[in-house]
């Protein structure tokens, strides 16, 4: 059985009302945001690449992971809040490596 709503509401839900423009704002601020997540994940991946065990010291090395493993689990919860469950391609995409994903949302005190 489904139920449709009374017809004195159907012109709340008309593209004139606000309810529609409400739902593209809010699609646009999710995409934007995972955007910037995807960003923080590229740029914290870079550094941690970047490191040199002749130039950086160890405890330099977990920090970069700590960083790197934040970003991407940031991403990971961004993508589910826009309703992409399936991590896989990104992983892949971005070359998340296994240590990094280790520790994603492992909380450090």
């Amino acid at each position: 059985m489904s139920l449709r709503p009374p017809q004195s509401f159907r012109q709340s839900f008309s593209a004139e009302g606000g309810v529609n423009v409400l739902e593209y704002e809010l699609m646009s601020e999710r995409a934007s945001s995972l955007g910037r997540n995807g960003l923080k994940v590229e740029a914290a991946l870079a550094a941690l690449k970047a490191w040199n065990p002749d130039r950086h010291s160890a405890e330099q090395r977990e920090a970069l992971v700590n960083e790197a493993s934040d970003a991407v689990w940031g991403l990971f919860v961004q993508r589910e809040i826009c309703g992409l469950r399936n991590n896989k391609d990104i992983i892949q995409r971005y070359g998340i490596p296994s240590e990094v994903l280790a520790r994603v949302g492992v909380i450090r005190k």
